[in-house]
């Protein structure tokens, strides 16, 4: 069995929690979970891949066991994670990112560019071409940040809508562990989790702002890309994958036939793919 090591570092005043595996000195292996998960998302992916890398994989700041910083933003959790990084000498890595943690990854790629060995990408978009319709109320809260436009954000905390995200689009809804959607639902039920991701859905408009930074940063450098994809995310769509290779052309584009949360259902056949990408 491979063995998991559950730690915490502070960094700058602010505990982060994170999962270790794999041997100190092989190839060096970063995951970066989204919205509204945590290094849980990754308890199946793991053991796949800690024979060949060591991994580490974050809570980001307001999730998980990490603390809550008392300023949430994109800038501030991609800071966070930057120092993170150097404090547990990950001086050149790999990074996994999904949802969230894509844009963290991509600002954490753009700053230094000499220390990523590969980008794998999981539903994590950088491409107005992959939002889907389902943004558009957090778009109206980007437009107009009224009280009510901020209430109606309020949906995608509930924890009907949780499950529902890791349900849809999946063939076969039984084989998605109810472990992932409760541990969810736990987290954002905990005091002040509702504004902390409510600010983050208004803060998202960083993210599509930085986009064009994101792109140059992919024509410009090229890092060896792979693209693992639900193609049945309601978040994330096909063509947000299929453009990373408008930018990087040797990019590697595989689709699944399963939801947003990819790794519920096909974390054997994601696994296998970056086996044959990191080599």
């Amino acid at each position: 069995m491979t063995k998991i090591s559950y730690r915490n570092i502070t960094v700058d005043g602010i505990k982060i929690a994170y999962r270790e595996a794999g041997r100190k000195g092989a190839p060096k292996l970063l995951l970066l979970h989204g919205f509204p998960t945590s290094g849980h998302m990754f308890r199946d992916l793991i053991p796949l891949l800690a024979d060949r890398h060591h991994i580490i994989a974050p809570d980001l700041p307001g999730f998980g066991q990490s603390d809550d910083p008392a300023i949430n933003s994109f800038d501030s959790i991609a800071d966070t994670i930057d120092r993170f990084t150097e404090i547990v000498g990950f001086d050149r890595y790999a990074v996994y990112v999904f949802d969230y943690g894509a844009p963290t990854g991509f600002r954490l790629a753009v700053k230094h560019p000499e220390r990523i060995t590969g980008i794998i990408s999981q539903n994590g978009n950088a491409y107005v071409d992959g939002l889907s319709d389902a943004w558009n109320p957090v778009q109206a809260y980007w437009q107009d940040a009224s009280a009510e436009n901020r209430a109606v954000l309020k949906a995608f905390l509930g924890p009907e809508t949780t499950i529902w995200q890791y349900t849809h689009g999946v063939a076969d809804p039984t084989t998605v562990s109810p472990d992932g959607y409760s541990l969810d639902n736990f987290y954002l039920s905990r005091p002040g989790a509702e504004d902390v991701q409510l600010d983050l859905m208004g803060d998202y408009k960083s993210n599509v702002a930085l986009y064009p930074t994101f792109q140059n940063y992919f024509r410009t450098h090229k890092p060896r890309f792979l693209a693992v994809w639900g193609k049945n995310d309601p978040f994330f769509l096909p063509p947000g994958a299929e453009a990373f290779a408008r930018d990087i052309p040797d990019a590697v584009i595989k689709f699944f036939d399963t939801g947003h949360f990819a790794l519920e259902t096909h974390a054997d056949e994601i696994a296998a793919a970056i086996r044959d990408f990191l080599g």
